[in-house]
């Protein structure tokens, strides 16, 4: 483990710069665009625009990176992404906000395509484990960190905003000055959506509906805390909550679903997700949301990696990569209609419209779960489960795909 930090500490410091970073500013502009009158719609209109940019992102990077190079690509899309926080400040324009969400959803997909896939070609099958294992905890912890950050004393309402442009270019230095050298890179091939689904309908549903209920309430929970009478504090304390529950289970759900039928412990986690979602429509005490939205996380942001891994059991070693590709494109799909539906059903049903939207959501994957499992058996071998990021702001996954198919290339070998 310590070799692997000190062979890519560049990297790794760089995200953690631009996890934070993504973070604050996610968080940052629903609760300014709050302050500032926009109305829920607004919101969920601007907030769409960055899934909306990563469908073109995901598909631009890799041909960015095999033109110019990591580093170039890198420092590129970095500084372009520090541009658009600025650019907030300058404004209160709701349409250039849209616009500015748009180029991060762009270059932020491009910045992990260009992370991932240097580590995997950095790093031995020997190693390989432990480097995307680092990854996946700054992954998981930078966000929470970040929106923690929201609460941070800013009277002037500019310096958070400036401390999002400043994280963003620093994530370039590290790479800048390290002496090690950036891989080599192809540009993969893709599978249509129509193909994937042919191999494992429990993933392309899955990953679609999961996608619509977490981004669903990444991005409104702090609108859902304000809507309650919570300050700005509480409100993005709430989302720091959830998000650090959703990370706490992902090794042990992980653990659980390499022994079992996956499908299983996606269909018992959406009826546990499904009744802590019933539960938020019936009690709003703040102190209880809390504990209930942090249920639901911790229950609907390993559904992803389930799905996918369940996927990944079914396809050959050379489809994995371009499977990821795949579930990519359908994870911001369905992040899009998320978070168009999301902050518009505040208030909707007394303000309980989306605990109503989760608990649909999560009843939804658990017929599918149900169904799949009842028409198919589960693959003799369950193989194991790669820490796939899911949902949420960051969306890393693509090419974390290819550890695995270098360990299986290596092991029939």
């Amino acid at each position: 483990m310590r070799r692997a930090f000190l062979d890519n500490w560049a990297l790794f410091l760089g995200m953690t710069f631009l996890m934070v970073a993504n973070g604050l500013l996610v968080t940052l502009l629903t609760v300014r665009g709050a302050g500032l009158g926009f109305s829920d719609l607004t919101i969920s209109l601007m907030q769409a625009c960055y899934p909306a940019g990563a469908l073109l992102g995901t598909a631009l990077a890799p041909r960015l990176v095999d033109q110019v190079g990591h580093i170039r690509a890198f420092s590129a899309l970095a500084s372009l992404v520090s541009i658009a926080a600025i650019l907030h400040l300058l404004t209160t324009d709701a349409w250039v906000w849209g616009g500015m969400r748009f180029l991060s959803g762009v270059c932020y997909p491009g910045m992990y395509v260009i992370t991932e896939s240097w580590l995997n070609a950095k790093s031995t099958n020997r190693i390989r484990a432990q480097v995307l294992s680092i990854y996946y905890i700054i992954w998981q912890a930078g966000p929470a960190l970040g929106t923690a950050m929201v609460a941070l004393p800013d009277p002037s309402g500019n310096v958070l905003f400036g401390v999002v442009s400043i994280l963003i270019s620093l994530s370039i230095v590290p790479l800048l000055l390290s002496n090690n050298k950036a891989p080599d890179y192809e540009v993969p091939d893709r599978m249509p959506v129509r193909r994937l689904y042919r191999v494992s309908p429990m993933a392309v549903i899955g990953i679609f509906i999961n996608a619509i209920g977490v981004v669903a309430w990444f991005i409104t929970l702090p609108l859902y805390g304000l809507s309650l009478g919570m300050s700005a504090a509480q409100a993005s304390g709430l989302l720091v909550v959830a998000m650090l529950s959703g990370a706490a289970v992902q090794y042990p759900v992980g653990w659980l679903s390499d022994r079992t039928d996956r499908r299983l412990v996606i269909l018992g986690l959406s009826v546990l997700s499904a009744l802590a979602s019933l539960w938020m429509l019936v009690d709003t005490s703040p102190a209880r949301v809390t504990l209930g939205f942090a249920l639901i996380a911790a229950t609907s942001l390993p559904i992803y990696s389930l799905c996918a891994a369940h996927a990944n059991d079914q396809l050959k070693p050379g489809q994995v990569v371009a499977a990821a590709g795949a579930m990519l494109f359908l994870l911001n799909v369905g992040q899009v209609i998320g978070t168009l539906i999301g902050p518009n059903l505040l208030s909707l049903w007394d303000g309980r419209g989306l605990p109503a939207l989760l608990l649909v959501c999560s009843l939804a994957v658990a017929l599918v779960a149900v169904a799949r499992r009842v028409r198919e058996e589960a693959p003799e071998d369950t193989g194991t489960l790669q820490a796939w990021g899911g949902g949420v702001a960051p969306q890393p996954g693509v090419f974390q795909a290819e550890a695995w198919v270098s360990d299986e290339e290596s092991r029939e070998e």
